[in-house]
């Protein structure tokens, strides 16, 4: 009973994600501390979120009331012999949202985007993988949105020399006006219009091992895949494809 911590909240302290997020923090630093043990068989951090968003309001077309809630994906860490899956499930609970085609049928909501978020995974021998970038227009009527996301001020960490991956963001667009989350990737009851649009970017995983020590020849396939132009692949991995 660690009274005094974050893990032994009382009335009439906040709980809203100790599932989702919390148990995520727990587990990070228990395996980044066995890593140094065992570093054959663990990993460096993952994306470290369930990425909760939701998104609820009334649809004058349908003339319904809706709530929109989403699990999204991140970058899971380097390892021993393998670079990280990019834009894999929260590993606890291991979910993830539907297809964006299928939310768009029941919402009304517009995916502007949905892509891979190249080079957001920490540098590494074995690199972690990338994050996602995902933006939601509203199509009809007005609606509030939440998000308790982690890892928006620290990006999961890399282990035996590895680089952190990329932080969470969330930019809402609000007509000609941008609005940024004082705690950069929680908040709740945000008002958005039809045309407004909400921005994530999630996080990649950490890197597992000294970055100069990457093969040559994964670079280059990197670099031909576009997650880095020569420029940021010399800046990250100390060399050349």
């Amino acid at each position: 009973e660690p009274e005094g911590t974050f893990l032994y909240a009382r009335y009439p302290r906040p709980v809203s994600g100790c599932a989702a997020e919390v148990s995520q923090r727990i587990a990070e630093a228990v395996f980044a501390a066995l890593t140094k043990a065992i570093p054959d068989l663990l990993f460096a951090a993952p994306a470290g979120t369930s990425g909760n968003l939701g998104v609820g309001g009334y649809d004058p077309e349908r003339k319904r009331s809706y709530i929109m809630y989403l699990f999204t994906g991140g970058g899971y860490g380097g390892f021993q012999g393998g670079d990280g899956l990019s834009n894999g499930c929260s590993t606890i609970g291991i979910s993830k949202m539907p297809p964006v085609e299928v939310l768009e049928q029941f919402y009304p909501i517009l995916f502007e985007e949905f892509s891979l978020r190249e080079g957001s995974g920490g540098a590494g021998e074995f690199r972690g993988g990338f994050g996602i970038n995902y933006a939601i227009k509203l199509r009809r009527g007005e609606a509030r949105v939440s998000m308790v996301m982690d890892h928006g001020r620290t990006g999961p960490q890399g282990v035996l020399g590895g680089a952190a991956g990329g932080v969470n963001t969330v930019v809402v667009t609000q007509g000609n006006k941008t609005y940024k989350p004082p705690h950069l990737s929680k908040d709740q009851d945000i008002e958005i219009g039809v045309g407004d649009v909400v921005r994530v970017q999630t996080p990649g995983g950490g890197g597992f091992g000294d970055p100069k020590k990457r093969r040559p020849d994964l670079i280059a396939r990197d670099i031909a895949r576009g997650y880095y132009s020569e420029a940021e692949a010399k800046a990250k991995f100390g060399a050349r494809s």
